[in-house]
C-alpha cells in the first residue's frame, strides 16, 4: 500500500517552532481515531490524525478480528464495505454451543436475512480505513506523533503536545479526541479515572490456516465457566481462542502449546486443528480487566476503548469503535467547525454512549465473574436453543443491535418460558411409559 499523499512526510510541511490549529485532534488513527476522522471532516471538520507510529500499515495484533453487526451502517456510512468485501473479508454468521445444544441463529422463512458484519483481520483492516481517513479531504493524518501531554487553558484541553522523531510539537484544537486505546495516554494526561472490573478468566489466541469449521461459519463455546472461538477470516485464516478460568492459570502456563491444543481438541465438534497450519504464535493476555471511563471532559472526549473496554470473549471492541466514532461526529461536528456550543455537543455525546453501551457493560462485567449461567440466563439460552425465533432474537442482542432492556422484555422472557414449558412437557413419557410411578 502507497503512503498516503496528504501524510506528513517532508521537511517543508513541519516547523517544531509552529502552533498548528485545528477544529479537532485525535490521539489515535485505528478503527476509532480514522473513523472519526473521516466522519467529522465530511461534515466541514478540520482534523489532525495523529498516530504513534511511524508506519502507515501498522495494525493491532491482538484482537477478536471481527466486526459485531451493529457496525455494519457505519462501515456502509464510511464506504467501506465494497472495499471489505474486495479484501476478503466473511460475512460472520455464527452458531454456539449450550449444555442444551446448539443455538443456530437462521433467517425465517421468508423474511430478511439475518444482519451481519464482517470478520477481517486487523492486519488489513486498520490500513485500509486509515489509508481512507488519510485520502479524506479535510484530515491530515500524522504519523509518528506520539501524544506526550496536553494543552490545558482555563480548565479545559485546547490542543495536544506532540513527539516526533523531528522534536516536539503543539498542536491546538477545539477539541481533542482520545482514540488511543483502553491505557489511553489522552485520558490519561487528562486525569479521566477509569472504573475496572476483574476478568476472572484469561485468554489465548492463534490463527490457522485450512482449518474447517461446522457450516462453514464462526462458532462459540459456553462451556460455564469457561469460553472458547472459532472465526473464519480472509485469506482462509481461522481465529482460534480459549479464554478459560483463571484458576486453570498455573497448570496452562506450565505448558502453554500443549494446554492450548489439549482445550480446542476437548471442544465438542471441535476444529480439527492436528490437520490445519498454525500460521501464528499463541498469543494472549492473563490479566485483561474491563475498564470504563467517562466519556468527556471540558474539550475533550473519548471514543472506542479509551472510553469503554468490553470482554473480549463477546468480540464487541471493533463495533463499538465504530459506533462510538460516528456517535461523537454526530454529536460535535458543527460546534467542532465553530458554529455551535461545544460542551453542550459533547454533553449530547456522553448521554448517548451511556444509554447504548452502560447496559452491555454491566452484563459483560457480571459474566466476566467467570460463573456458571444466572436463572435469566438459563432461560433464554435454553430456549434459543430449541425455538428458532429465540434464537433470532438472541443473535439481535449478540450483534448489539438491540440493548439489554429489549433483549429481556417480558414479552421474550415469556415466549423463552412457553418455549421451554413446551419442551419439558414433550419430553416427558406418558405416566403409563414411565419405568416407576412416584
Amino acid at each position: 500500500m502507497t503512503k498516503p499523499e496528504n501524510t506528513e512526510q517532508h521537511d517543508d510541511n513541519y516547523n517544531t517552532n509552529n502552533t498548528n490549529n485545528y477544529d479537532v485532534v485525535i490521539g489515535g488513527s485505528g478503527l476509532a481515531g480514522s473513523a472519526a476522522a473521516i466522519l467529522l471532516a465530511r461534515r466541514g471538520v478540520r482534523v489532525a490524525l495523529l498516530e504513534r507510529r511511524s508506519d502507515p500499515e501498522a495494525y493491532k495484533v491482538l484482537c477478536t478480528h471481527s466486526l459485531t453487526a451493529n457496525a455494519y451502517p457505519v462501515l456502509d456510512q464510511l464506504g467501506l464495505v465494497p472495499a471489505l468485501e474486495k479484501a476478503g473479508a466473511v460475512r460472520n454468521e455464527a452458531r454456539w454451543y449450550t449444555r442444551w445444544g446448539w443455538i443456530e441463529p437462521r433467517a425465517a422463512p421468508g423474511g430478511p436475512e439475518l444482519p451481519y458484519a464482517y470478520n477481517i483481520r486487523r492486519s488489513i483492516l486498520d490500513p485500509l480505513i486509515r489509508s481512507h481517513a488519510a485520502h479524506t479531504p479535510g484530515v491530515d493524518l500524522l504519523l509518528g506523533h506520539q501524544v506526550s501531554g496536553l494543552v490545558r487553558e482555563g480548565g479545559r484541553t485546547v490542543g495536544v503536545r506532540a513527539s516526533t522523531p523531528r522534536g516536539e510539537r503543539e498542536i491546538r484544537a477545539r477539541l481533542v479526541v482520545g482514540a488511543d486505546g483502553k491505557d489511553s495516554a489522552v485520558a490519561n494526561y487528562a486525569g479521566v479515572p477509569a472504573r475496572q472490573y476483574e476478568n476472572a478468566r484469561f485468554g489465548y489466541l492463534a490463527h490457522y490456516r485450512n482449518l474447517p469449521l461446522h457450516g462453514g461459519i464462526g462458532q462459540t463455546w459456553f462451556l460455564e465457566p469457561d469460553m472458547a472461538y472459532a472465526f473464519p477470516n480472509d485469506d482462509g485464516v481461522t481465529v482460534i481462542a480459549v479464554l478459560p478460568d483463571k484458576k486453570r492459570l498455573p497448570a496452562f502456563r506450565e505448558d502453554l502449546e500443549g494446554s492450548f491444543s489439549a482445550f480446542v481438541r476437548a471442544l465438542p465438534e471441535a476444529p480439527p486443528i492436528d490437520s490445519a497450519e498454525r500460521i501464528t504464535k499463541i498469543i494472549g493476555l492473563v490479566n485483561y480487566p474491563l475498564h470504563s471511563r467517562q466519556p468527556t471532559a471540558p474539550g475533550l472526549a473519548l471514543i472506542g476503548d479509551a472510553a469503554l473496554t468490553g470482554d473480549p470473549l463477546w468480540g464487541v471492541g471493533c463495533g463499538w469503535a465504530l459506533e462510538s466514532a460516528h456517535w461523537l461526529a454526530e454529536a460535535v461536528a458543527p460546534a467542532a467547525a465553530g458554529r455551535g456550543n461545544l460542551d453542550k455537543s459533547l454533553m449530547l455525546y456522553a448521554r448517548r454512549h451511556r444509554r447504548r453501551l452502560r447496559g452491555h457493560q454491566y452484563l459483560a462485567a457480571d459474566f466476566a465473574r467467570a460463573r456458571p449461567f444466572n436463572p435469566m440466563e438459563r432461560l433464554m439460552f435454553s430456549a434459543a436453543a430449541r425455538d428458532a425465533s429465540v434464537a433470532r432474537h438472541m443473535h439481535r442482542f449478540a450483534s448489539r443491535l438491540i440493548g439489554p432492556l429489549h433483549f429481556l422484555n417480558p414479552a421474550a422472557l415469556a415466549k423463552a418460558a412457553l418455549v421451554n414449558i413446551k419442551h419439558h412437557r414433550s419430553a416427558t413419557p406418558p405416566a403409563h411409559l414411565s419405568p416407576t410411578r412416584p
